[in-house]
């Protein structure tokens, strides 16, 4: 097993708590669930509208899965959402590996002008 290079701290343990809520998600659906009124009906019909290379596509969804394909898009916003916490979280992770480097650095010089110091 490969040695983690770097140290627990909030944001490695914020980024693994999204991995592991993201390894729960169920099944998704990318797009929009959108209402219509169809003519000459009491009850509305449903489209799911989402994007294809580009350009706006429309799916009549059927009365019987309308439960199903909410329940899909939810879960596939919940998705974007914890997407972009792993990704703040390694992005703070990079930044702080540079900070860090930094600082061992100077604090590296210092401890070298310290010693070359005459007595």
């Amino acid at each position: 097993m490969k040695p983690s290079s770097t140290l627990p701290n909030r944001h490695t343990k914020g980024r693994e708590l999204a991995l592991r809520k993201l390894a729960q998600v169920g099944p998704f659906l990318e797009g929009a669930l959108c209402q219509f009124k169809r003519p000459g009906c009491a009850k509305p019909g449903w489209h799911l509208t989402f994007k294809q290379k580009g350009r706006t596509r429309t799916v009549y969804v059927p009365m019987e899965l309308v439960s199903d394909v909410k329940s899909w898009t939810r879960t596939y916003k919940h998705l974007k959402i914890l997407i972009r916490q792993v990704t703040r979280h390694s992005l703070a992770l990079i930044h702080r590996h540079v900070a860090n480097q930094r600082a061992a650095k100077r604090s590296l010089a210092l401890t070298h002008r310290s010693r070359r110091k005459p007595s």
